[in-house]
């Protein structure tokens, strides 16, 4: 705590006259998205820290990634899955390698549980075998990650179903689906939805399962869900979780990568001085992300506070 306070005293005298008068440009997603609130209020408390900071909308993570890979003086909240594809360029990323990213501090994570009806008799991930599972807008991310566990686990389900997470889980509490998988902030909005409609239960992961997932996929990471984080609730749930990251371009001057990376560091308490949806936007959690080098000025604040990163 003593640190942070020393972080927050000297952080005024890190920001250069030409970083005070140039805004950054931080490109979110558009409304409705999670990233449009969480950027707008980390703009605000980044601008009050001496760090001007605008915010501007886009499609959401691979349109950010493109922006702030052009243009040294823009920020970018992105997915780290979108990460992995803008730097491997795949066909999601446009087929461009993207080489100028460079992290500099986390957002949040997207964490995947599943709920059942408690009627079902469905407690556990193997049990989803043979059953029709939910898994939310087909292709997306939950999609893929729930491919990436079925196929560790060696569960086989007999249908697959994708679509709108609401409407999923009103499938779900009308017994038209077995299950819903799904990934997002927890408390996760549609299980909310399936445990307050219906007598249900929300389970994860083996931690073998977790274990060999997120080696595979690395820029996913171990995550525990707290007991009562959902009705009926009683232990934690272990599972895996996606981190969003807040990215720059390695060309942003080091003074200003400094400054705002110092600042986020200072912040005592994210979820009421920036959002409360950035509530884990805390150093300590950077080292969640495995796959893309931090700015170096960002990597000497994490250092200066002794924070260690991978």
């Amino acid at each position: 705590m003593q640190r942070r306070h020393m972080i927050a005293a000297g952080l005024a005298t890190a920001v250069t006259p030409a970083a005070a008068q140039t805004p950054l440009l931080l490109h979110t997603a558009g409304p409705g998205s999670a990233f449009l609130p969480y950027g707008t209020g980390v703009a605000a408390y980044l601008t009050r820290a001496g760090v001007p900071v605008e915010v501007r909308q886009s499609t959401g993570s691979l349109q950010n990634l493109t922006r702030v890979e052009d243009d040294p003086n823009s920020l970018g909240t992105a997915f780290l899955g979108s990460v992995a594809d803008a730097l491997a360029g795949t066909a999601a990323a446009g087929g461009r390698r993207h080489m100028r990213l460079a992290a500099l501090f986390p957002m949040y994570e997207t964490s995947f549980q599943v709920a059942a009806l408690r009627a079902s008799g469905l407690a556990s991930f193997a049990q989803l075998a043979g059953k029709r599972v939910g898994v939310g807008p087909a292709r997306g991310p939950a999609e893929i990650f729930f491919r990436a566990a079925a196929e560790t686990a060696g569960v086989v389900p007999a249908e697959i179903v994708g679509g709108d997470p609401a409407a999923l889980a009103a499938d779900v509490v009308a017994g038209r689906l077995d299950a819903l998988w799904q990934g997002a902030i927890v408390p996760i909005p549609s299980l909310v939805a399936v445990t307050t409609g219906a007598d249900a239960v929300v389970f994860g992961l083996l931690p073998e399962t977790v274990a060999a997932v997120t080696s595979r996929l690395p820029y996913l990471s171990p995550s525990t869900v707290p007991a009562g984080t959902y009705r009926g609730q009683t232990a934690p749930i272990a599972t895996f979780a996606a981190w969003n990251f807040v990215v720059a371009n390695r060309d942003l001057p080091d003074a200003t990568a400094y400054a705002l990376t110092r600042a986020v560091l200072a912040a005592t308490d994210p979820a009421a001085q920036m959002h409360p949806m950035a509530a884990a936007t805390l150093g300590r959690n950077a080292a969640t992300n495995r796959i893309l080098p931090f700015h170096p000025a960002a990597a000497r604040a994490y250092a200066e506070a002794g924070i260690a990163l991978p």
